[in-house]
């Protein structure tokens, strides 16, 4: 009897697994539906346009201040044909900006962001050409997560009141475009311990005795 129990009850429960396992359908006259699974919740990505207004004053590029030049076509010549081959450049790019390396290097080249028909504009993915001002624009096609999030005031440093006037730092403020690891920092010394200061102090204080 109790077998005859248990193998109804394991019945029962196979049956019931299987009636859950299969998508709830709902059937109204002839037609039958299937409901959909809930989609992943996408988390908030704010217009960048929200902050363009309380974004920081763009840094003079580096390369400018030391060719004393305003515009990268003083240099690069519209009706110049360029080169796409990847090489090793030659004065001045072969110090200012610096070094293209430790971003992606291997497998990219200045062209890969820069246009080369119009050296004054940064170049998308899709070939859509951008203002030096939106760089930041380039930065999202692989920073997604970190866009969003420095958009949200999460990543990177913002100044200002939080219902107020702010200012938001862009990405080159914080790292440099063509080698943006943050270099090695040296520790300062620890605080000196109230003990120790007493001790300095009163050498001080003697020497100073001494030299009177």
């Amino acid at each position: 009897m109790r077998r005859t129990i248990l193998s109804v009850s394991l019945c029962a429960l196979l049956t019931l697994a299987l009636f859950l396992s299969y998508p709830y359908t709902a059937t109204t006259g002839h037609e039958e539906t299937t409901k959909a699974a809930p989609k992943e919740e996408v988390p908030y990505d704010r217009p960048v346009e929200e902050i363009k207004k309380y974004l920081a004053p763009m840094n003079k590029f580096r390369i400018f201040q030391v060719q004393e030049v305003s515009s990268c076509l003083e240099c690069h010549d519209k009706d110049w044909e360029a080169n796409p081959q990847r090489r090793e450049l030659g004065e001045p790019h072969d110090e200012t900006p610096g070094k293209f390396i430790n971003h992606d290097s291997e497998n990219r080249w200045c062209l890969d962001c820069h246009s080369a028909k119009n050296r004054d504009k940064l170049r998308l993915i899709n070939g859509k050409l951008v203002d030096f001002k939106e760089y930041y624009r380039l930065c999202e096609q692989c920073h997604k997560k970190i866009y969003r999030e420095w958009k949200m005031g999460v990543h990177g440093k913002t100044t200002g009141y939080w219902n107020g006037v702010k200012e938001y730092m862009h990405c080159a403020q914080c790292h440099d475009s063509h080698d943006p690891p943050f270099k090695s920092v040296k520790p300062e010394p620890p605080p000196i311990k109230p003990v120790d200061l007493r001790k300095i102090l009163t050498e001080m204080q003697s020497n100073s005795a001494a030299e009177k």
